[in-house]
């Protein structure tokens, strides 16, 4: 025998009765993207290394350390299997011309790869849904990608997770406060470890995003980016936590958000949870006003938010959300393989009628294709026996309804009764 070839770590298959899950996940994505009026956006896979350095930044991990970059050996290429979504929306939003007739508000969904660790819920090849609304400058549209999110908990059924929010400001705010950063951390400089002394002068907002008990005393002491917003700034997040509070949508100012791309601006802001260890963010985002134009598009703000599809299938397991199983409403027994032309006719008429039938298939006596019947969970068995065939009928015999009784349709007309078969 052949040498098994397995998938490559940390990329994992899908596979029934788990692929279902993802489904219906996906289903109850698009439906929520359907209310608010977002339209779907495919991206290739594989996209320009420079998109990623130019638009997430030179010294962020992602770049650094966990992007799966290669040369192309037929023209020498720079290439990447993208790490995150947004810069390739932008990238195909700025490349399309597609904001000359105004806003677009888009969303997506999709594998994205990074080379790192694998682990519970963190993997090589991870699946994201996001929302990216471009050409928007004010917080009503800041305030609609988040209120989004919790009408998706609500349609999931997920009710314990928490809103954080935080401003990062405009450039010059975030650059006087990026020096009294370094000041701060220059002068504490035998309480950081040694990532906090790498990322020192290269990126300093990231050093408050540690986990590192040790140093959250000269954490906590920093100075606040808040402290350095100015009017326009403030008169922005002021906009968004008043129409939060209108919705009644609770939320923490956690001063020491931020994120891991330099793109982000203004609002920043995740969702998080208890139930999932240390690694407790389900989804992050915020506004990225700059990124349109340092991809090479005329300026235009931006915000969205980026969702791990299965930190959130985790997280509803842990909380015990079953997502509904999807079952056949009819399953076709055929007890003698000489009547499988005539049931194969019929079964396709009731699925272009649409009704959801599992035709039997590998023969086998009444009693086991009765008992494969039940396991289906379907509404009805549908059996095609010599006496029924004769008569020029099929039987349909309820399996979930023991007060019901079995009754015949005519095989010429199944489009005529295909109705009462499909699920209510």
């Amino acid at each position: 025998m052949a040498e098994p070839i397995q998938a490559v770590k940390g990329m994992n298959d899908i596979l029934p009765p788990e692929s279902a899950r993802w489904e219906w996940f996906e289903d109850t994505v698009r439906a929520l993207m359907r209310r608010y009026s977002y339209r779907y956006v495919r991206t290739p896979i594989v996209e320009p290394t420079p998109l990623f350095v130019r638009g997430l930044g030179e010294v962020t991990d992602i770049v650094e350390k966990e992007m799966y970059s290669f040369t192309d050996s037929m023209n020498g290429d720079a290439l990447t299997l993208r790490p995150e979504g947004t810069a390739g929306v932008v990238r195909a939003v700025v490349e399309h011309s597609a904001l000359y007739d105004g806003g677009k508000r888009l969303f997506y969904i999709g594998p994205m790869y990074r080379h790192e660790k694998p682990q519970r819920g963190r993997y090589r090849e991870f699946y994201q849904v996001g929302v990216e609304a471009l050409g928007f400058g004010g917080p009503d549209v800041d305030a609609e990608v988040i209120l989004m999110c919790r009408a998706l908990w609500k349609d999931l059924g997920l009710g314990e997770v928490r809103l954080e929010l935080n401003s990062l400001g405009q450039p010059d705010e975030r650059k006087a406060h990026r020096a009294a950063l370094i000041a701060h951390f220059e002068a504490h400089q035998d309480l950081l470890d040694a990532e906090a002394k790498r990322r020192l002068h290269s990126n300093p907002l990231r050093i408050l995003d540690t986990k590192n008990p040790a140093m959250q005393p000269v954490v906590e002491a920093a100075p606040r980016l808040m402290d350095y917003l100015g009017e326009a700034s403030l008169k922005h997040f002021d906009g968004l936590k008043a129409m939060l509070d209108a919705a009644g949508q609770p939320y923490r100012i956690n001063p020491r958000l931020v994120r891991g791309m330099d793109y982000y601006n203004l609002t920043v802001f995740e969702w998080v949870t208890d139930k999932l260890g240390a690694q407790g963010t389900i989804c992050g985002g915020g506004r990225y006003d700059g990124l349109v134009e340092l991809i090479g598009g005329k300026p235009a703000p931006g915000i969205g938010w980026g969702m791990g599809i299965e930190r959130v299938l985790d997280l509803l397991q842990q909380v015990g959300v079953q997502p509904p199983r999807p079952v056949p409403d009819a399953y076709a027994v055929v007890p003698d393989a000489a009547a499988l032309p005539v049931a194969t006719r019929t079964v396709e008429a009731l699925r272009a009628a649409g009704v959801c039938v599992q035709l039997h298939a590998g023969g086998g006596s009444m009693k086991s294709q009765f008992k494969k019947a039940d396991a289906s969970q379907a509404r009805f068995a549908l059996i095609f026996g010599a006496d029924e065939l004769a008569a020029g009928v099929v039987a349909v015999k309820p399996l979930r309804d023991g007060a019901a009784t079995q009754s015949t349709q005519p095989l010429d007309t199944p489009a005529a009764w295909a109705a009462a078969l499909r699920t209510p």
